[in-house]
């Protein structure tokens, strides 16, 4: 009962965090909504007992690459005049929102249609070896060019960053 409990804060933590997200005006403010989802997350992850994702969930994801996205919009020193004015912004969220409805009516009555199965673990779920194996067998080639893509990113916010200044 606790666990059902704990998942259904964790989850009603992450669709409010990742609300907050795209609803806030301020990219501090998403940034940091986009913390707790990702750390609410990770304690979903922590449900399934799957510590190293969840180790990698909090130290890679909620730490560093935050951290370097927290920096990068403290370092572009966004003024209030440079946000974009959505004055439509809450119409589209909530028209989102009303328009995924009925698929999600659709998937919660198809989940409660499947017979109800006991929870099993396959032995070296989410283990180093485990997911080492899969990363580095099939995911290798994906997994760096996400890195690169990230680099040129963060370049190309402080190119657009200096021309900003000298003008």
């Amino acid at each position: 009962m606790l666990i059902e409990f704990i998942f259904i804060a964790l989850s009603l933590i992450t669709l409010i965090s990742a609300l907050g997200m795209i609803s806030f005006h301020q990219p501090i403010n998403s940034v940091l909504s986009f913390i707790v989802t990702l750390l609410s997350i990770a304690g979903l992850f922590a449900l399934l007992s799957s510590s190293f994702i969840f180790i990698v969930q909090v130290i890679i994801y909620a730490g560093a690459i935050m951290s370097l996205i927290l920096f990068v919009i403290m370092f572009l020193n966004i003024k209030e005049k440079n946000i974009p004015n959505e004055p439509k912004k809450a119409l589209w969220i909530s028209g989102s929102l009303i328009a995924i409805s009925p698929f999600t009516l659709l998937l919660v009555n198809a989940l409660k249609t499947l017979p109800p199965k006991e929870a099993t673990i396959i032995n070296g779920f989410g283990s180093i070896e485990a997911i080492g194996r899969e990363l580095f067998s099939k995911w290798v080639l994906p997994f760096e060019m996400i890195s690169i893509l990230l680099l040129i990113a963060l370049l190309g916010a402080i190119v657009l960053a200096k021309k900003e200044q000298n003008r």
